[in-house]
């Protein structure tokens, strides 16, 4: 029951945040295309590039469970 919430309570503030960086970057100007494995993605502004990567990883390692891995044998 407590992932569950952990879960929803991750995925509903990284949603917020995703909200405001849409409507944050309306009118950015400096636009950036990333280069992946097999080709490159459209022109996007690079303000969302650098927030989407924030919060995906915030996202992400919201479940990492720091006591499991330090743990002491």
């Amino acid at each position: 029951m407590f992932l569950v919430k952990k879960f929803f309570f991750s995925l509903l503030v990284s949603s917020s945040l995703f909200v405001m960086l849409v409507i944050g970057i309306q009118n950015s100007t400096y636009k950036s295309r990333v280069n992946l494995l097999i080709d490159e993605t459209v022109e996007l502004p690079i303000s969302f590039i650098v927030g989407f990567s924030f919060i995906s990883g915030s996202f992400l390692g919201s479940f990492i469970n720091l006591p499991y891995i330090f743990k002491r044998n």
